[in-house]
C-alpha cells in the first residue's frame, strides 16, 4: 500500500510560517482520506511539547499519542518551501506530515530519517524542479 502519491507533495517557492506548514502538510492528509481534520490540533499540541526539527533542514510533524483515533490510514504529505519556515528557531525547507497507524509510523520515521542523513540525497531532493521529480526520489518510502 502507498503512504505517500503525487498529490500528497508540494513545492513553494516562497516561505511560510510554522503554522501554516502545520496547516498544509495536515490538510493534505486530510484530503488524502488519512487523517480527521482533529489530527492538526495534536500535530500542534506535539510541537508544544517537543520540537519535531530533525536536523539537516527536515521538520516530521506528527500527532501525539492521544490522537491514534484520529488516524484512518498511514500516510504521509511532504511539502518544500523554498524560501523556508522558522521551525521554532530551526531553518526548515522540508516538512513531512505523518500520519501512521498502530506503530506503522516508527517505520515511516526510520526510512525519511535514513534518506534525510545523506548530503547527497537532501540535495536531489532539493534540486528537483517539479513534484513529481521529488514524488520518484521518495517513492522508495512506499517500500
Amino acid at each position: 500500500m502507498s503512504i505517500l502519491n503525487r498529490d500528497q507533495i508540494r513545492i513553494h517557492p516562497g516561505s511560510a510560517t510554522q503554522d501554516e506548514a502545520l496547516r498544509e502538510v495536515a490538510g493534505l492528509l486530510v484530503s488524502a482520506g488519512s487523517v480527521t481534520p482533529a489530527y492538526l490540533d495534536a500535530m500542534r499540541q506535539r510541537e508544544q511539547t517537543v520540537s519535531t526539527f530533525m536536523g539537516n533542514g527536515l521538520a516530521i510533524p506528527h500527532g501525539t499519542n492521544e490522537a491514534k483515533d484520529e488516524i484512518l490510514a498511514s500516510a504521509l504529505s511532504v511539502v518544500r518551501y523554498d524560501d523556508g519556515v522558522d521551525w521554532a528557531g530551526d531553518p526548515v525547507t522540508f516538512v513531512i506530515g505523518i500520519a501512521g497507524r498502530g506503530d506503522e509510523h516508527l517505520e515511516i520515521l526510520s526510512q525519511i530519517a535514513i534518506l534525510f542523513s545523506e548530503e547527497d540525497d537532501v540535495a536531489r531532493l532539493a534540486a528537483a524542479t517539479t513534484p513529481d521529480e521529488l514524488f520518484e526520489l521518495l517513492s522508495e518510502v512506499n517500500g
